[in-house]
This record gives structure tokens, C-alpha cells and sequence, in this order.
């Protein structure tokens, strides 16, 4: 046993490890750190939304009418970040968006959620990243402090309970909740 996992060990060479971004794309990040830390972070309140969405504008982001993303959410690139309309993204959103992330209109991503758009192939000996976008639909709820993982899409209307680890996709007005999220049950909404 201790044999066969000294050869596996032996056969994973992260000196070898390739990452897939250009020195443009380095050096835009670090610009938009500079400028996250000077132009976006230190404005809070409902008052400076339309100041905030505009810096994102400003590095490529597509942002809606109407949507709040607070001055301590981390956004990893703008560029690969749209947002649709009345959408929020409350304090303390991790958004990792090595790869793409979209989010639709009228949906909530809760404080401490983190959305994860990359991850390594582990197969590979040079462990290589793998960028896999996330796409959270319309009318879409994740609740406080849950994990969105590489290349899910969250359906319309769905809901991801507090928590919650979400590995695989989850279907249109559903609830789901654990780690491994799991379906709960439909969702419905009263009349009225």
C-alpha cells in the first residue's frame, strides 16, 4: 500500500504546472486591484451603487440597472463578471472568476457565498488549471455562506440553502441544501 503511493507521488510534477493566463491579463489584475483597493472597497452604503457598478464597467464587467454589489465583495477579474438587473451580491461575496460568471436579473447571492469558475485537473500530472464557468439563472436565491463549484449553472428560481456545497447543476424552481447539496423540494410561490 505505502509502495503504490510512493510511485503515485513520484508521478506528480507540479515544477511542470502551466496556468493558462497572459502577462496582459496579470498586469489588468493588478491594475484592478490597485484601483478595488483605492476606487471601490473604501465606498460603502446604497449610496455610492451606481459609483461601484461603474468602476466594474470601467474593467469590462456587465452590470444591470439596479443591481448592488457591495464595496468588500472580492471579484476576482471584472471582465469575465455579468450581473443582470435588481441582482445583489451581498457583503463579503467571493466571486473567483477565473472563468466566466454569469448571474441573472432579480437574484440574490448571500453573504459569504463563494462562486468558484476554476479548478485543477487532478489527473494531470502537472495538476493544469481548468477554467469552468458558472451561470446562476434568473430569480435565483444562494443563500448565506454557500459554495458554488466549477461549471454549475443554478436554474431559474432555484434556491441554495445556507451552507451549501453545490457540486452538480440544480434545476429550475427547486431548493436544495448540504454538502453535497441535495434536492429538498419545489419551490412555490404564493399568489399575491
Amino acid at each position: 500500500m505505502v509502495e503504490e503511493y510512493d510511485k503515485l507521488l513520484k508521478k506528480v510534477d507540479l515544477s511542470q504546472y502551466n496556468h493558462s493566463f497572459s502577462l496582459k491579463n496579470k498586469v489588468s489584475r493588478v491594475i484592478w486591484y490597485i484601483t478595488r483597493f483605492f476606487l471601490f472597497q473604501p465606498f460603502k452604503g446604497n449610496i455610492f451603487n451606481s459609483w461601484r457598478n461603474f468602476v466594474l464597467k470601467c474593467f469590462g464587467a456587465k452590470i444591470g440597472k439596479g443591481t448592488i454589489i457591495h464595496a468588500n465583495v472580492k471579484i476576482w477579474a471584472p471582465w469575465n463578471l455579468e450581473v443582470g438587473t435588481f441582482t445583489c451580491l451581498g457583503q463579503n461575496v467571493d466571486c473567483y472568476n477565473q472563468g466566466k460568471i454569469s448571474i441573472g436579473s432579480n437574484t440574490t447571492i448571500s453573504q459569504k457565498s463563494y462562486l468558484c469558475a476554476s479548478t485543477h485537473d487532478i489527473t494531470d500530472p502537472q495538476n493544469n488549471l481548468i477554467l469552468k464557468p458558472i451561470a446562476i439563472k434568473d430569480q435565483v436565491w444562494v443563500a448565506a455562506d454557500a459554495f458554488i463549484g466549477p461549471g454549475v449553472t443554478i436554474e431559474t428560481g432555484a434556491v441554495v440553502g445556507a451552507t451549501s456545497s453545490v457540486f452538480k447543476n440544480v434545476e429550475t424552481w427547486t431548493v436544495v441544501g448540504g454538502n453535497p447539496a441535495k434536492f429538498l423540494k419545489n419551490r412555490k410561490l404564493r399568489n399575491g
